[in-house]
């Protein structure tokens, strides 16, 4: 049963749809994955695909371009708090390298009262709240410590995780953590220090620890992290199809940029839909656009492809008429008739696999639709090799089916 304010919740989320019958409500679960903490229900929203904790961990550093996590420090299993454990058990582990490099320290200014001088006398302060008595000093003095801005965003999103975890390993774990950083007063007061953050040679090393802080403070999902303008979320849930999209995107321009291609550019050319009753014409573009030099050698020719991911069951499904109609319109827009190919990205719990659709009307070959599988199993190098060959392919001009 949803109690007070569950309903608005779920609605103002979207990680649910909330359809309301005579005695009873039905949830249907999207894209997003994670643990939501209701009034007094605990709601758990489990992935389509069965995900490894570690795995998904990769795919979260690999869609943010952080680097891969350190295997020998890294013990993170799914507890009691299910996916929703893993933003934490990444602050964690950033946390621990910075421990392990040592704290940065600094001069920071600080205004104190004291029976000795030290550091310069502040005047003003000792002339109007003194009255010229010596026996307290009012003093500005700068102090090298670790008290710097960097080290309290940590300190406070390690804390905020152990107060929400409900994992009493993983809190343990936290808590010590948490220990060793200064924290402010007011945890939740870091978030403007986030929203003023600057980065230098000096503090670079920081990034990725505050952007799990971020997360865990804002109480943000994926989008968060992988958006740095605001939080939309408003709890500890990842968006799996943002998560894969990310994914898929970066195997394919690294694919790309390695065989002499490139991401298309916006003024290349965008597919617009004319006539429409409100605003300007929206733009169609596929997940991926791939450019590529023409294989004939000419120097303004230029060969698209297309690449766009699903988070759906295409492994033991059929592609939907939607996503034809969808990949069809990519291929009539951004392709030649001789290289009339676009491709379908989806992940495949029980290995990779591949299949050509072949599109043919009265007069002949529309378009092929490549639908490749990437295991989710493997590491993301070992993922993405049936994609690199397929990318490989296309830019070499050899017929990939």
């Amino acid at each position: 049963m949803l109690y007070g304010d569950d309903l608005a919740r779920l609605r103002t989320i979207k990680a649910v749809t909330v359809t309301e019958k005579r005695d009873e409500y039905v949830l249907r679960a999207q894209a997003t994955t994670g643990v939501l903490q209701l009034d007094r229900i605990r709601l758990v929203l489990r992935p389509k695909f069965p995900v490894e904790g570690k795995r998904l961990i990769d795919w979260l550093c690999y869609a943010n371009d952080q680097r891969e996590p350190d295997e020998t420090l890294r013990n993170w299993p799914l507890g009691t708090d299910g996916y929703a454990g893993l933003v934490p058990a990444a602050l964690l582990h950033e946390s621990r390298l910075l421990l392990r490099r040592g704290l940065r320290r600094s001069y920071a200014r600080r205004q104190r009262v004291d029976t000795t001088l030290r550091g310069r006398l502040d005047v003003e302060a000792q002339a109007t709240r003194c009255y010229g008595a010596v026996n307290r000093l009012h003093l500005r003095t700068f102090e090298y410590e670790d008290g710097g801005w960097e080290n309290l965003v940590c300190g406070a999103a390690l804390t905020v995780a152990a107060r929400r975890s409900t994992d009493p390993q993983q809190i343990r774990w936290l808590l010590d953590a948490a220990s060793r950083f200064p924290c402010p007063r007011q945890p939740l007061d870091a978030l403007s220090l986030l929203a003023r953050a600057q980065y230098t040679r000096l503090n670079l090393h920081y990034r990725a620890a505050h952007a799990w802080a971020r997360m865990v403070l804002a109480g943000g999902g994926v989008r968060d992290l992988l958006d740095p303008y605001g939080y939309g979320a408003k709890s500890l849930l990842l968006n799996l199809d943002v998560l894969w999209e990310r994914v898929v995107r970066r195997m394919a321009v690294e694919a790309a940029t390695a065989l002499g291609g490139r991401v298309a550019r916006p003024e290349e050319g965008t597919i617009l839909t004319h006539g429409t009753l409100q605003g300007p014409p929206p733009s169609f573009r596929p997940d991926v656009l791939l450019a590529f030099p023409s294989a004939a050698g000419e120097a303004t020719a230029t060969r698209f492809l297309t690449v766009d991911a699903k988070y759906k069951r295409y492994a033991t499904t059929d592609v939907s008429a939607t996503d034809r109609h969808q990949l069809l319109t990519y291929i009539a827009g951004y392709t030649d008739q001789d290289a009339a190919l676009a491709m379908v990205v989806h992940p495949s719990p029980d290995g990779f696999t591949r299949r050509v659709l072949r599109v043919q009307g009265p007069r002949g070959h529309l378009g092929s639709i490549e639908v490749l599988g990437l295991d989710t199993r493997v590491a993301l190098k070992d993922a993405a090799e049936p994609l690199r060959k397929a990318i490989a392919g296309f830019a070499s001009s050899t017929a990939p089916l």
